[in-house]
């Protein structure tokens, strides 16, 4: 079984989308506080649909409580997802019981975390889409107000200088290297 953590999720729909991947590829996820919701929130139930129930979940009040009791040792086992890694999701290697380590949608993995195990570290590569920041003018007065950032394919504003996954394709990102990780698992339907 492998392992999906998400720390300090912000945005309850994208965790509900995600707890739906994990039932339907028999994963666990793991929700590290503190959360920008409570669990029975209408979003990730109304996501979730009728999967929540049958999703194996575990929660932890702090990334300290979770580390104590999970990955005591971060070691190869544990795969922290960041546009700072020095290499792709699919340059690395996965094996059962492995952990995919996602941080919130607004700031992503504590910096501290990452610069202390850069071995760790995955990126997942995304091309940018200028075009896509003059296709309304809500897109051009966001982006003038926000110069520091830059739009990345899928239409989010993403700060290159940061270590961070864009809140609109958090679940789309654990679902990527979640289903790489099944890939190199040999997963059968």
């Amino acid at each position: 079984m492998l392992n999906v953590v998400l720390v300090e999720p912000e945005i309850p729909a994208n965790t509900g989308n995600i707890g739906r991947t994990c039932v339907l590829t028999g994963a666990r996820l793991h929700l590290v506080g503190p959360m920008g919701f409570d669990l029975s929130h209408k979003s990730i139930q109304r996501a979730g649909l009728a999967y929540w129930q049958s999703l194996d979940v575990k929660t932890y009040e702090s990334w300290d409580e979770f580390a104590r009791v999970c990955i005591p040792r971060l070691d190869e086992h544990v795969h922290l997802l960041t546009k700072t890694g020095r290499r792709t999701y699919a340059e690395s290697t996965y094996r059962q019981g492995d952990w995919l380590v996602f941080g919130k949608e607004s700031a992503g993995l504590d910096k501290e975390l990452l610069d202390q195990h850069p071995d760790l570290c995955e990126s997942i590569p995304m091309r940018s889409d200028d075009a896509l920041a003059n296709a309304s003018s809500w897109h051009q007065s966001f982006a003038q107000a926000h110069p520091e950032l830059r739009e990345d394919i899928c239409g989010n504003y993403v700060d290159e200088r940061a270590g961070w996954i864009t809140s609109l394709n958090l679940s789309n990102a654990v679902a990527i290297v979640l289903y790489e990780a099944l890939r190199q698992n040999d997963f059968r339907w």
